[in-house]
């Protein structure tokens, strides 16, 4: 068994750049990540996936953000477009039906054109405060009922084939910063924290895939959660996700320092593997360079995650959609 690049990386056109794929042979990243600038039509992502896939000589996974709402790569017209996912949540009696049957024919559309990963389901639980970046991407405000909609998001990715990413671990709902463009910082007590931010994380602890949170825990560590080996222990220990953990985008204006050190830094602290999306090609060199092979306990995860990817079941997508159509019309 080859060891796999302790990476997921992308490409920045709609096709692979014959430097991209060499590098892409070389590094050997654990997967890749797709955005809208890869995206144009069904046959094209297709082939695009085949490129990637045939530079590793592997079936690699893929993944891509299709939550829905302002976070969707693929839109009209040729796919469906999406309410944020509170928005829907909200607007039926029957939330944890409506979300299984929507992220069941989302998962059908990435399937189909290659697509066997989302970084989905999103269980940071909102409150009054969340900053707007992230609020309406949310399942709702209160833990139980967050966790038990992430359930059945996660649930709706595997019946189709497609590995849900679980985000972003271990709780990113109090941040009242965008994380894209600074670092929040959260002064709650731990034991506030455990009892809601981490709860949904803690029941979906045996999902195959997690995202981390670029946020400061005060009271934990001085550090980014990404960057923090405190943080890190207690998602293992606390939490108990066994799981590959990869980072969120490490080149995301939260963490400081240069995108090596970060990459370094993210997997001494106990990460799996570092997820650089967005950066010039010499950036993607250095931060593979950088980030190395997995190591043992990383390699066992991305196995077991792998293992955990299975064919789609038998799927009638215009009956769920009319199914999806008469929940949101009122109660059930």
């Amino acid at each position: 068994m080859s060891r796999y690049g302790a990476t997921i990386l992308d490409a920045d056109e709609l096709r692979l750049r014959s430097d991209e794929r060499a590098l892409f042979r070389d590094v050997n990243p654990f997967g890749f990540i797709l955005f809208a600038r890869n995206i144009d039509t069904p046959d094209q992502v297709r082939a695009l996936c085949g490129d990637l896939r045939e530079a590793v000589g592997r079936e690699a996974p893929i993944t891509i953000d299709q939550e829905g709402g302002r976070v969707q790569r693929l839109r009209a017209p040729l796919w469906r477009e999406w309410l944020p996912p509170l928005e829907q949540v909200e607007a039926t009696d029957r939330p944890e039906d409506a979300m299984y049957w929507r992220y069941r024919i989302i998962a059908h559309e990435l399937r189909s054109i290659g697509i066997d990963s989302n970084c989905a389901p999103l269980v940071d639980v909102a409150g009054p405060d969340t900053h707007p970046f992230l609020r309406n991407r949310c399942y709702g405000t209160e833990a139980q009922a967050v966790a038990g909609i992430g359930r059945a998001v996660a649930d709706a990715h595997l019946d189709g084939g497609v590995l849900p990413v679980l985000k972003h671990i271990p709780g990113h709902g109090r941040a009242v910063v965008d994380s894209h463009l600074d670092l929040p910082v959260v002064d709650a007590e731990p034991e506030e924290l455990l009892d809601t931010d981490f709860a949904p994380f803690r029941a979906l602890n045996d999902l195959p895939l997690g995202m981390t949170a670029h946020l400061v825990y005060s009271q934990l560590d001085d550090a980014p959660a990404t960057l923090s080996p405190k943080v890190m222990q207690m998602i293992r220990e606390d939490i108990g996700f066994d799981g590959l953990i990869m980072t969120d985008d490490i080149s995301m204006k939260a963490l400081r320092g240069s995108l090596e050190d970060n990459a370094r830094a993210s997997l001494a602290a106990g990460c799996d593997v570092v997820l650089h999306c967005n950066g010039t090609f010499a950036e993607r060199v250095a931060v593979a360079e950088a980030s190395g092979e997995m190591t043992d306990a990383a390699q066992a995860r991305a196995e077991r995650a792998l293992a955990a990817r299975k064919a789609p079941d038998e799927v009638d997508i215009a009956a769920l959609e009319a199914k999806l159509s008469a929940v949101m019309n009122g109660p059930g």
